[in-house]
């Protein structure tokens, strides 16, 4: 039987890969796609406690935050095709742009 800690574990495993990801890599596209793991974790949280409680709010919760992931995504990916066109890298540590 698959319990709500199953659920947390996970998760929590999930979103401590996502934080090693953002601290160690300097590729703006790894950084990206470690944020998104860590939002797809606070998602498993929500939905976990959602099935746990017997309640929808978390599955109405996870849809606006997949919504505005998705939009997120978007809007990061541009940036970075936009810093790779001007930098020719997607290296953080290069990227003098935004700096004054």
């Amino acid at each position: 039987m698959i319990t709500l800690t199953h659920y947390l574990v996970l998760a929590l495993l999930l979103f401590c890969i996502g934080v090693f990801g953002v601290v160690t890599r300097r590729n703006a596209l790894i950084i990206f796609m470690s944020i998104e793991l860590m939002l797809n974790a606070v998602n498993l949280v929500f939905l976990a406690f959602s099935r746990f409680m017997g309640l929808l709010d978390g599955h109405v919760t996870v849809f606006f935050v997949l919504t505005v992931a998705a939009a997120e995504a978007a809007v990061g990916l541009g940036i970075i095709v936009a810093l790779f066109r001007n930098q020719q890298t997607v290296y953080v540590d290069e990227i003098k742009l935004l700096r004054g």
